[in-house]
């Protein structure tokens, strides 16, 4: 999809330390620390972790200086098309997609009221941020690790695949997924660490670790402060 907003992507691990500088630039991007924030604690759900890990991102935004941030209360199929949730997603200027549950945060937003809401709003100009679950979902394709299949995503970054946690775990999956998705670009994104688009059509990477872009059989690293196009 071709919008007007900026998509940021970070690899996990996200409220603290290094990742600051992603989520600062993210708010700069975003038009400011007044603007409405929005954390979507889907992902969290399933274990019931939604409300903690909604509050995390509260509490971390407002350390940054954000003066309007909340978790909306989307945390299934039901709420994922309530009128109230749709609303204040539409208005939002930083929309940020907490990680967890993969396949159900996927599944729950596809074809959401809420979702296009959170579109109209990335194509007004919002940023759309996902962190591990949250940026696998955002792409063309995610895996799922509970049945080791390749799933469509919601296609905001098209024929990609983020790989999160890559410098912990996630660096296992880039073989078995280079080879069920040979035609795509893979994004290992390391933890603390993330990537944000830029208005030439690139991506620019901060935090503490670097991405590493896996494609046409080869693989690049990219540190913070870099810059790189997919």
């Amino acid at each position: 999809m071709n919008g007007r907003g900026a998509i940021a992507l970070a690899g996990g691990a996200e409220f603290g330390g290094a990742m600051a500088d992603l989520d600062r630039a993210a708010l700069e991007q975003a038009g400011g620390l007044d603007e409405p924030v929005r954390i979507i604690p889907t992902a969290a759900a399933p274990d019931n972790n939604h409300q903690r890990a909604g509050q995390n991102g509260v509490r971390w935004f407002k350390r940054l200086g954000a003066r309007d941030v909340a978790a909306v209360p989307l945390i299934d199929s039901q709420s994922a098309s309530d009128a109230n949730v749709a609303d204040a997603l539409r208005v939002s200027r930083l929309i940020y997609l907490l990680g967890g549950f993969t396949h159900y945060l996927g599944q729950t937003l596809a074809g959401s009221t809420g979702w296009q809401a959170a579109l109209e709003a990335y194509t007004g100009g919002a940023v759309i941020t996902g962190s591990s679950a949250g940026a696998m979902v955002l792409c063309e394709w995610y895996y799922n690790p509970e049945t080791s299949r390749i799933e469509p995503g919601l296609g905001l970054v098209p024929n990609a695949c983020v790989i999160p946690h890559h410098n912990t775990f996630g660096r296992n999956w880039a073989p078995r997924l280079a080879a069920l998705l040979p035609s795509a670009t893979l994004l290992g994104i390391d933890e603390r660490t993330g990537m944000l688009s830029t208005t030439d059509g690139g991506w620019r990477v901060y935090g503490q670790g670097s991405v590493t872009c896996y494609r046409e059989g080869r693989a690049e690293a990219y540190a913070a402060g870099t810059g790189f196009q997919l």
